[in-house]
């Protein structure tokens, strides 16, 4: 009872900010993707009948006891779906900067849903097994899927109709995401406590939804016409009036730093020198950089200029979810299951 799954990170296009059910993840607005190829997460999963408790290696090392009640809270729900009550071992990579606000969770849980219910039996359909990454973490129902992907909010209070569609792998539209490190130090605002802030204390929340919904048709559109200037001039607008959102909470709240003005200067002054690119941020202060391909090693060497910038990492359109064959040198139990 054991398998190994790989899922690659998201960035969004169209912010998902706040929830209606935070026990299910349910979001308030549908949102859009893209998946990246260069920050991914490996994780194994074996159901052992041995184990007394469930165990969570990350990056070799076992993870705190908050981590590990985590991890079983959500296989709590792979095991409930399946009907069988064995515990498991968890070994988990993450090649993501895991502190830097790459969304490193999305990546986790999508390879988590994806092996768990591979080693426990279930076979499930993308769309299920969307659903249920989307227990671990929201954004993680995206990275079920390669390219550009569509979360649908749902309106059901089960969250039946609430999972990730794939809209365009990406491979015959590719962009270049240049995801822009300045800092990885913690950020005082976690997304969960600025989601539900906003939501019940900002006067621009109810605007936000209104608008985000307008930028999702928008953004489809631009992505059906292989519209650059079009995609990248709604998902700039999109985040700039998500980050509003926090200003009027109360109290409020900024996820930017002094950095992230850097470089959304530079991003302004590479378009009126003739540059097509365009800046996006999710709750934190790094800055994701949409630009074409013939354009990135100019744009990620101009970045590199700023002091601020401690590095920019180029990306691509990634790929969905993959099982791989469970290596023979993996941690595992020794028990027969």
């Amino acid at each position: 009872m054991k398998a190994t799954a790989r899922a690659y990170t998201n960035i969004a296009l169209i912010k998902y900010w706040g929830k209606r059910d935070e026990s299910l993840f349910l979001p308030m607005n549908s949102s859009l993707s893209i998946t990246l190829d260069k920050f991914y997460t490996t994780t194994t999963v074996e159901f052992c009948s041995c184990l007394p408790a469930d165990v969570f290696i990350m990056n070799n090392q076992l993870a705190d006891e908050a981590e590990v009640t985590k991890i079983t809270h959500f296989l709590d729900r792979v095991r409930d779906l399946s009907g069988k009550g064995f515990n498991a071992l968890v070994n988990s990579t993450n090649h993501v900067p895991t502190a830097a606000g790459f969304a490193s969770s999305a990546s986790g849980f999508a390879a988590l849903a994806a092996a768990a219910t591979k080693a426990i039996g279930l076979d499930l359909d993308s769309k299920t097994l969307s659903q249920i990454a989307r227990l671990g973490s929201g954004s993680a129902c995206r990275s079920i899927y390669g390219g550009y992907v569509e979360w649908q909010k749902g309106e059901r209070a089960d969250g039946t109709d609430s999972y990730a569609v794939p809209l365009n792998d990406g491979q015959d539209w590719d962009l270049c995401i240049l995801s822009v490190l300045l800092t990885s130090e913690p950020k005082q605002v976690s997304s969960r406590d600025g989601m539900r802030r906003t939501v019940e204390t900002s006067p621009f929340y109810s605007s936000w939804l209104e608008e985000a919904e307008k930028d999702l048709v928008m953004a489809k559109e631009a992505i059906q016409k292989r519209d650059f200037k079009m995609l990248g001039t709604v998902a700039e607008a999109n985040a700039l009036k998500m980050h509003a959102t926090t200003l009027g909470a109360n109290p409020p709240f900024m996820y930017w730093q002094s950095a992230t003005l850097d470089v959304i200067q530079k991003v302004n002054d590479l378009r009126s020198a003739g540059v097509q690119a365009y800046f996006t941020i999710d709750a934190g202060p790094n800055v994701k950089v949409l630009c074409q391909p013939e354009d990135e090693q100019t744009v990620r060497e101009l970045l590199l200029t700023l002091p601020t910038v401690q590095d920019v990492y180029i990306c691509h359109s990634g790929p969905g979810v993959t099982y791989l064959a469970n290596s023979r040198h993996s941690i595992g139990c020794n028990c027969n299951n």
